[in-house]
């Protein structure tokens, strides 16, 4: 069988399916199993999984209409069956499924906006549940191919290689960490497409958690995110002057992770960044606002989430609605007035 994963969405989305990827390859150990995705983190992620044989890479974000076409009907009658990775609510998405034309179209339909975004083109469907972990609902279409009910998911999957943890030993030693550090990983950012920037907690408030750290417990916190985060970094770099706040650059995905292992706990918005921690066994503090967060808790390690739980939370659903707040007093109160001082008690119980 050939097998094509359709990953078009962000890297937390594609980590989210290599549980079920992990099952699937189980199952059929000769498959050839394919990804295509349009993110170069996704590509660094999916290319050193032992259950991918190939990696089709086209930046569709960027490249012509025309040129977008060529691309996927370059892969036209090449698959057996396709997984849509969950979530995948878009018609764009679906539209390229149908044309990649594999007999087998696995894909989730949708409780909301799912005829509008052409959710009938994948032929082969599961329910969309709003009780459901991300990581669930992928295991759901592979459970559909194998006709098969298993009683547990794996955790999530995340490889690195020798380069990585060189990387990584390097890092260690130029900034000077020592193997009795305390150390604290914050990811400030988040994807800003679709007005997701207002998930973002504020970055004066993670600077104000970076010096209780630094006081109450001597932490060395190590500050993450990719090149257009850079502006994020240095912020609270200057916020905090202290040579314990250290700002992390590195020039890939993997280079990335292989840094986070470091950390006794990862402190992190709803980003991709919070499910790299996950997959790699990290004590993760996940700072929720208007997301479900059943949907995206990280998965399968020790976590503690900041929420305020407010009565009109979740309020964001998957589509390819941009997301908006229909509070009349404060816009986004979900992160504008979640405090310092929760954030740190939820540290606090995970030490």
């Amino acid at each position: 069988m050939k097998i094509l994963i359709i990953a078009l969405s962000g890297i937390g989305d594609a980590l989210m399916f290599t549980p079920a990827l992990v099952k699937l390859r189980e199952a059929m150990p000769s498959a050839k199993i394919d990804a295509l995705v349009m993110f170069r983190g996704v590509k660094d992620v999916f290319e050193k999984l032992p259950q991918i044989n190939q990696v089709h890479f086209f930046d569709f974000i960027n490249a012509r209409k025309s040129d977008s076409l060529f691309y996927i009907l370059s892969l036209r009658k090449k698959y057996d069956t396709t997984f849509s990775v969950y979530p995948s609510n878009r018609k764009e998405y679906n539209l390229m499924s149908f044309l990649i034309g594999a007999k087998f179209r696995f894909g989730v339909r949708y409780l909301r906006q799912d005829l509008l975004n052409l959710g009938f083109l994948n032929n082969t469907r599961c329910e969309e549940d709003d009780t459901l972990h991300n990581a669930e609902e992928n295991f759901r279409m592979v459970e559909k191919l194998l006709a098969e009910t298993f009683d547990s998911i794996p955790p999530l999957e995340f490889c690195l290689e020798e380069d990585d943890l060189l990387y990584y030993s390097d890092f260690l030693n130029e900034k000077q960490i020592k193997r009795e550090d305390f150390v604290v990983g914050f990811h400030p950012g988040c994807n800003t497409l679709k007005n997701h920037d207002k998930r973002r907690w504020e970055v004066e408030k993670f600077a104000e958690l970076a010096k209780l750290l630094i006081k109450n417990h001597n932490a060395k916190v190590l500050v993450f995110g990719g090149s257009e985060e850079q502006h994020l970094k240095d912020e609270i770099a200057s916020l905090v002057n202290s040579p314990n706040l250290i700002p992390v650059h590195t020039l890939s995905l993997t280079n990335t992770a292989a840094v986070m292992k470091r950390c006794n706990i990862f402190v992190s918005n709803d980003s991709s960044l919070m499910h790299v921690a996950a997959a790699l066994q990290l004590k993760v503090v996940a700072i929720i606002g208007p997301t479900n967060e059943k949907y995206i808790a990280p998965w399968k390690t020790r976590h503690e989430i900041a929420s305020l739980n407010l009565e009109c939370a979740p309020c964001f659903f998957y589509s390819p609605k941009p997301l908006s707040c229909s509070r009349k007093d404060v816009q986004f109160k979900c992160i504008k007035e979640l405090s310092v001082e929760l954030v740190y008690e939820k540290i606090r119980k995970l030490l």
